[in-house]
């Protein structure tokens, strides 16, 4: 069976830096208007009232990968990360085999497992 690789991110602890918003346009040469990756807001928005000084707000900034995304697989069959994680200033990205991610993903809400459309050619053995 073939192996499956892809992004494990949790949302709620990324600070919307962009650095792997950067490093992945930097490494690709990608143009003006074209991304591997982006980040987004999710917010802000009340909650409801009286859980946090009053009010609870919900703000999320969410990295998602483009279908441009293939896992920088030239990076991980040298055994590297994709460069966004390895330039996620929060550290809040993890590269590896889906099941192993999905066993972290039922761990701890507040994550998103990202596989991509097209995979790639295999991660580090």
């Amino acid at each position: 069976m073939e192996r499956s690789f892809g992004l494990l991110i949790n949302y709620k602890l990324c600070t919307g830096c962009a650095s792997c918003v950067v490093a992945c346009k930097e490494a690709h040469g990608y143009p003006v208007g074209v991304w591997g990756i982006r980040v987004f807001d999710d917010g802000p928005w009340e909650k409801r009232e009286g859980a946090f000084y009053g009010h609870e707000f919900n703000w999320n900034k969410v990295p998602v990968p483009t279908d441009l995304c293939d896992l920088c697989v030239e990076r991980t069959q040298q055994g590297r990360d994709p460069v966004c994680v390895h330039h996620c200033l929060a550290d809040v990205m993890r590269f590896g085999e889906v099941s192993e991610l999905a066993g972290e993903l039922a761990k701890q809400p507040g994550q998103v497992l990202w596989v991509p459309e097209y995979l790639p050619a295999g991660g580090a053995d």
